[in-house]
């Protein structure tokens, strides 16, 4: 449900990405030779996950990704074969004398005595070892995505598309509770079954969603049952009921730029990702040059670096708005775009938990700069770099940053967010009445 949008919505976002940096290179792998770019859609039919996928993986990874080059080999092949053990666990599969072998540090030979160990392999483990191999490296611009084509008939769903604690395809690891519904699809199964935003959820499919004082990260498999159950807390009234939801067709329009008049004779602009086109969408939003503008950044993904120097060019001109560092060499300082008209307005950047990506680094760069004034509150932090797209003989891909990102000065803002001016967090309550403290206290600052 909620787990698998989240995931085509980080896949867009870091696909984006990749398409502002990445070379073009050849489009296709193929067995026995290394990764490749990706420059266009993945083949619709390939061979299953094989030893040679992860063999390819393995190297793909040293040779591409941020760190590679002087990364120990040895803790690439461990996440491998634990998550490879642990998925045959599970399905009741494992086999003796499965073991890690004994490693050297060269990673020709380490993968040649692994590999020796796997012999042929076990697919559905196979894809395990992968996904555990990347999630070794604590990466979150680093995953492994199997493309898979759009269901017949059109996209389905709950059309719950929004959760309180979402970040991504996981939840915030400082979520606090409630957690409660921020997004539902109209004309939705959700919406049918008179769910709203601002809904608390208080149990899926039995599991409570709060433990202690602490969200319940292990309730997001939960959410790909299919009927779920949810058990719901209306914060106007209180009442509790418990709704069996089952997936039916959805209809998600594309993300576009929406805007408003506020008291006063600011302009609120909502900006749901930095896609292409998104920045002059802004821009064009805004050619009356109004005094104060609101930008609303609460739930953006992120997206194309180049959106951000961009719309950042129509708020200030000769900025650095951010670093891109390589292993070995200097950084390469990223700038506003200067052949932009600026706007001579003042900015109120909105921000949340879910500003991420490249929402994150147009939130540094505004602070950094003095660009604006940040309320909301702390953004993301998932910033570690642009990602690039590696096609693997299964038709699958791994995604990998190539450079490291950096704030405007110099400041690692990956894990760590970007601290507003002003915090506003918007409750439950709040969504469920229609209140937005977020903007009530911009118009207090204008």
């Amino acid at each position: 449900m909620i787990r698998t949008f989240c995931a085509a919505v980080l896949v867009t976002a870091c696909s984006m990405s990749a398409s502002a940096s990445a070379p073009p290179l050849q489009p296709v792998s193929t067995p026995g030779a290394g990764c490749a770019a990706v420059t266009g859609p993945p083949p619709q039919s390939a061979p299953p996950t094989s030893v040679n996928t992860l063999r390819q993986a393995y190297f793909c990874v040293l040779d591409n990704y941020y760190s590679g080059p002087v990364m120990d080999s040895r803790a690439l092949l461990k996440s491998a074969l634990a998550a490879y053990t642990q998925d045959l666990i599970r399905r009741g599969a494992d086999r003796a004398g499965l073991r890690l072998p004994a490693l050297t540090g060269n990673r020709d030979t380490d993968w040649a005595a692994f590999a020796k160990v796997l012999g042929t392999g076990d697919p559905a483990a196979l894809r395990a070892a992968i996904t555990g191999m990347v999630a070794g490296l604590h990466d979150n611009h680093a995953r492994w995505v199997r493309p898979t084509p759009p269901p017949e008939g059109g996209p389905v769903g709950t059309g719950i598309v929004g959760v309180s604690a979402g970040q991504g395809p996981q939840f915030d690891p400082a979520a606090r509770p409630p957690l409660f519904i921020t997004r539902v699809l109209p004309g939705s199964p959700a919406a049918k079954a008179d769910i709203r935003p601002g809904d608390i959820m208080v149990k899926v499919n039995g599991v409570p969603t709060v433990i202690g004082d602490t969200v319940n990260h292990g309730i997001i498999d939960v959410f790909a049952s299919d009927p779920v159950r949810l058990t719901l807390k209306r914060p106007t009234t209180g009442r509790t009921r418990t709704v069996e939801l089952r997936q039916g067709p959805i209809t998600r329009q594309p993300p576009k730029v929406t805007s408003k008049k506020l008291p006063g004779g600011a302009i609120y602009v909502q900006l749901p990702g930095f896609y292409e086109g998104a920045a002059d969408q802004v821009i064009a939003e805004l050619q009356s040059k109004p005094e104060a503008v609101v930008l609303d950044l609460r739930g953006n993904g992120g997206g194309s670096p180049r959106e951000v120097t961009r719309l950042l060019g129509a708020f200030a001109h000769g900025k650095v708005t951010s670093y891109f560092c390589p292993l070995k060499g200097d950084c390469v300082p990223n700038r506003t775009d200067d052949s932009v008209p600026l706007l001579g307005s003042r900015l109120v950047v909105l921000t949340d938990r879910a500003c991420a990506s490249a929402c994150d680094d147009f939130s540094a760069a505004v602070k950094d700069n003095a660009l604006g004034t940040l309320v909301g509150t702390r953004t993301a932090g998932a910033v570690s770099g642009p990602g690039e797209g590696y096609l693997l003989d299964d038709g699958s891909v791994l995604i990998l940053p190539k450079v490291r990102h950096l704030g405007p000065d110099r400041e690692i803002i990956d894990t760590i967010g970007v601290p507003v001016d002003h915090y506003a967090p918007m409750t439950a309550l709040d969504l469920a009445t229609g209140r937005d403290p977020g903007v009530a206290k911009a118009l207090t600052l204008l």
